[in-house]
């Protein structure tokens, strides 16, 4: 066998670089650009890197590699690591492949949040999110108990099944244990915790990265990142349907649920800021965010939601155009973050959009579907297209605001 060179030694640890980034979540744009980035900083000037979803092919001299790189979890700790080792690796005036090869495996290598902070988040992000959704401080009380299971579900079973069926089973689960918590009296307003519940199941890294990768003109990874998140969407709002159908076999009815209502204690300013700076916070943790970072995440979802806030009670715009204006913020305040933070924009991007996320309107319009109230599903499917399209013109225009700036920075 002959031996590497070092310039096949370079390239293949740029693709390793690019391989752990891509997936533990970062956009496509940045994978290019970390690998191009050490490549060239070896004296590689004939490489060629084309990244996918999930797959990325290199070639250079004498090098050819073709990776698949399947959906796994999300670690963005890991997108911080290698961030921060490319900057390094450029900077430095020499900086030799051996320790390149060991940083590398180090990150790899690198274990994720422990069972029981999982666990701890998804019941706290549920119980957050509820009362965001319009339940009570007693739904808040009734979805962490909820969360709690369900987290146990997310962290021991479902990293071992399909996305599909995880969605799919997660969303039956969330929906069951949300049933039979008020069943017994633990709990006021059903769909509310059911919408809260769910969440925590939200694929809210493809849908995020989907659009970026839109904004960034790769256009064949945003529109498959994109497809598996609303694929995603689709399968826990069915899951839910499923649990209510089984509800319906046995009480002899399909359930009523009217429509989500709003708590008037839990409506005020004080909860509603602290819900969404807890749920962020939550979410940031079920993303593999590092530890220092979650205040940050946690003030970027508050300020979202202030916005979306704002505009809806006092602004008089519709639901859409609030969330327009909320993603807007988001996207530019991430941005800010991350070059105060020297970090990347992902990381407060992904956790800060998601009580944004459209996940109780495509629950509704499911639920409209099978309840045979055709009108209504058209009209909340409709809306939760209408908040998703808005979602992604916010955080188009805030990544072009931003690189915008950034180039006027550097001249």
């Amino acid at each position: 066998m002959a031996m590497e060179t070092d310039h096949e030694r370079a390239l293949r640890l740029a693709v390793e670089a690019g391989h752990i980034l891509l997936e533990n979540g970062a956009e496509i744009s940045r994978v290019e650009e970390t690998m191009q980035r050490i490549s060239a900083h070896y004296g590689v000037e004939d490489q060629s890197f084309f990244v996918l979803s999930n797959g990325i092919i290199a070639t250079g001299r004498h090098y050819a590699s073709a990776k698949f790189i399947p959906i796994q979890g999300t670690q963005l700790s890991k997108v911080v690591e290698i961030n921060q080792l490319s900057r390094d690796v450029s900077s430095a005036r020499s900086f030799p492949l051996d320790e390149l090869e060991r940083r590398l495996g180090i990150i790899r290598s690198a274990p994720g949040k422990p069972w029981w902070e999982l666990v701890l988040a998804v019941a706290l992000g549920v119980s957050a999110f509820s009362i965001l959704f319009g339940g009570s401080l007693f739904d808040a009380l009734a979805t962490f108990c909820c969360g709690l299971l369900l987290g146990g579900f997310m962290a021991f079973i479902g990293g071992r099944l399909s996305h599909i069926f995880k969605n799919l089973l997660g969303g039956f689960l969330g929906g069951l244990l949300c049933i039979l918590a008020v069943s017994v009296g633990l709990g006021d307003h059903l769909p509310n915790m059911i919408i809260g519940t769910i969440i925590a199941l939200v694929p809210g890294v493809p849908f995020t990265n989907g659009i970026r990768d839109l904004a960034n003109e790769d256009y064949l990874a945003g529109a498959t990142r994109l497809l598996d998140a609303f694929l995603g969407f689709l399968c826990i709002a069915l899951g839910v349907v499923l649990a209510l159908l089984l509800q319906g076999w046995v009480t002899g009815a399909f359930p009523e649920l009217g429509t989500a209502t709003v708590d008037p204690v839990a409506a005020a300013w004080p909860y509603q800021l602290l819900a969404a700076f807890v749920g962020t916070v939550a979410f940031s943790i079920l993303f593999g965010s590092p530890v220092r970072y979650y205040i940050d995440c946690g003030i970027t979802g508050m300020l979202g939601w202030a916005m979306y806030l704002l505009m809806i009670r006092y602004g008089g715009f519709s639901v859409a155009g609030a969330a327009f204006i909320a993603a807007l913020l988001v996207g530019l305040t991430g941005s800010v973050q991350a070059m105060t933070r020297r970090c990347p924009v992902t990381l407060f991007l992904i956790s800060g959009i998601i009580p944004l996320v459209p996940g109780g309107g495509i629950f509704w319009t499911a639920y409209y579907l099978v309840a045979e109230q055709l009108s209504m599903a058209a009209t909340t499917g409709f809306v939760a297209l209408k908040v998703t399209i808005a979602i992604a013109g916010g955080i188009i225009v805030a990544a072009a605001v931003s690189k915008r700036f950034l180039r006027a920075i550097r001249k």
